[in-house]
């Protein structure tokens, strides 16, 4: 039986079919797979923390929990660090695979979309974009209704930095 390109390609993939948030950083839309997120909330006061990378904005305080922020359009050289109306702080769910425990990151986004289901027929394998390029932590390219959406494995995106997170 033979295979086509595009079935090997799809075995290359990390991605796994399910139901994906999708958000802005920029003019660019990501997804990260539902099962990650914790809660969606509005900005706040966040407290910085000395010494860290310009995207890690410091810790914000939730309901008694000290949880850190990234800037993900900082992160990602993507758009403006400004504030609007719709910016928000996604709260993830990390697995530290080295320890086997979970911590919780809030992720500021510049709008949330929706959250919709994607298959395996509207995923691509992240393309080869050349050596300097690493594309571990991305799951796909998602094409849906005549946008592309990165698809993040967002474990890889925030333990990649080692921030030491407790």
């Amino acid at each position: 039986m033979a295979t086509s390109e595009a079935d090997t390609a799809k075995t290359h993939t990390k991605f796994r079919p399910g139901k994906f948030l999708t958000f802005k950083l920029g003019e660019e839309s990501y997804g990260v797979a539902v099962l990650k997120i914790r809660e969606i909330i509005r900005m706040q006061k966040i407290t910085l923390v000395p010494q860290m990378p310009s995207y890690v904005k410091g810790v914000i305080n939730l309901r008694g929990k000290v949880i850190p922020v990234i800037d993900m359009r900082l992160k990602f050289s993507v758009g403006s660090d400004a504030v609007t109306e719709r910016t928000c702080i996604v709260v993830v769910q990390i697995d530290k695979r080295e320890t086997s425990t979970t911590t919780s990151v809030g992720l500021i986004v510049d709008a949330v979309e929706e959250v919709m289901n994607i298959t395996e027929t509207e995923v691509e394998e992240t393309p080869d974009l050349g050596g300097q390029f690493d594309g571990e932590y991305i799951l796909g390219i998602a094409k849906i209704k005549g946008e592309v959406k990165t698809l993040l494995d967002i474990d890889s995106v925030i333990m990649a930095e080692n921030l030491n997170l407790r």
